[in-house]
């Protein structure tokens, strides 16, 4: 699937200039015009990088960027109209990963935004097992193990449990798991999520009363990882 980019910004003409150079190199980009709709977008939808801008109405970019740090580390870059020092390192200091100055060239953003993700999510790419408890998920055979055994999995299962292996104990909701899983792939509806949750719990529980990994938040989702507290 395509890396998800989140540009917040509420000068139209650059967020859609951005937008329109990231989707030609094969990014899927989100527009907010705000903040506020920023973060929101951000907690529904799980982008891979954000851009935002420093000086928005409602709040701004820092304030965005220092609540999308309680809960992320995707990296983000800021871009400004401000050439101080000083809120280049504000921006540093709140977790910022790099720093654009407007008016920028929106190649050399897109150059930046491209080794950014390489840079962040190569270890992801490279690392072609990936383990929580006694689970393991091989990404080359497409195949779960539990305690060295294999557990038998449809292609959809193996494409929701990736899904959650990328976002251990975190909150996703139905919509979050067809996005994260299926993107626009996805020819059921969202409680056809139930129904596999169902049976990927029947085979990777000891008590699907109980369950140790794939926990449900009634009213919220699901929540996946062999550690969390209800």
């Amino acid at each position: 699937m395509p890396f998800k980019i989140l540009i917040i910004e509420d000068e139209k003409n650059i967020s859609e200039i951005v937008a329109k150079y990231l989707e030609k190199e094969g990014y899927t980009t989100l527009i907010a015009n705000d903040g506020i709709e920023g973060l929101a977008l951000f907690r529904d939808l799980n982008p891979d990088l954000v851009i935002s801008d420093v000086m928005m109405p409602t709040i701004d970019g820092f304030e965005v960027l220092r609540e999308i740090r309680l809960i992320s580390d995707v990296p983000v870059i800021m871009l400004t109209a401000k050439q101080e020092e000083v809120d280049r390192l504000k921006g540093f200091e709140n977790g910022a990963d790099d720093y654009v100055t407007k008016p920028f060239s929106p190649k050399e953003l897109v150059r930046r935004v491209m080794v950014m993700l390489k840079r962040t999510y190569k270890a992801i790419e490279d690392k072609q097992v990936l383990i929580e408890g006694e689970l393991k998920l091989d990404l080359n055979k497409q195949k779960l193990y539990k305690n060295e055994d294999e557990i038998d999995i449809t292609s959809k299962e193996f494409q929701i449990i990736y899904a959650f292996f990328k976002n251990p104990r975190q909150i996703l909701s139905r919509e979050q798991l067809i996005e994260l899983a299926f993107s626009n792939d996805f020819d059921g509806f969202d409680r056809t999520i139930d129904a596999h949750i169902k049976k990927i719990r029947h085979k990777i529980e000891e008590d699907t009363k109980n369950p140790k990994y794939l926990k449900t938040k009634y009213g919220a989702g699901y929540i996946f990882g062999g550690s969390n507290e209800d």
